[in-house]
């Protein structure tokens, strides 16, 4: 799976970064949401076999992946991922994410 190596790779980079390295981050949060949003289905897959530790960083932009696929299908998976890692505390990203569909 070519996703799955990509984000290796990003995730990597992202969990050596300094709490501080707002520019690091913020790249870091471009690469992921650039390509977790090219294909909904490989994403969701890709989210459903994603560990705990990885979870945690890809969180942070929920959001704008939600931006990007306008999709219930999309949240869902997210609200499964929530109750299968309830100690990540995901509940309120996914909230904002949720929000960013548009009626």
């Amino acid at each position: 799976m070519k996703l799955k190596k990509q984000m290796e790779l990003i995730l990597e980079k992202r969990k050596s970064l300094n709490i501080n390295d707002d520019f690091g981050i913020e790249k870091s949060w471009n690469e992921m949401t650039e390509l977790l949003s090219q294909n909904e289905m490989e994403t969701i897959n890709y989210l459903e076999e994603s560990t705990e530790k990885d979870l945690y960083y890809i969180s942070e932009i929920f959001e704008d992946v939600s931006e990007q696929f306008q999709s219930e299908q999309f949240i869902n998976c997210l609200r499964k991922l929530d109750k299968k890692f309830p100690e990540l505390d995901m509940t309120q990203d996914i909230d904002i994410a949720e929000s960013y569909i548009e009626n």
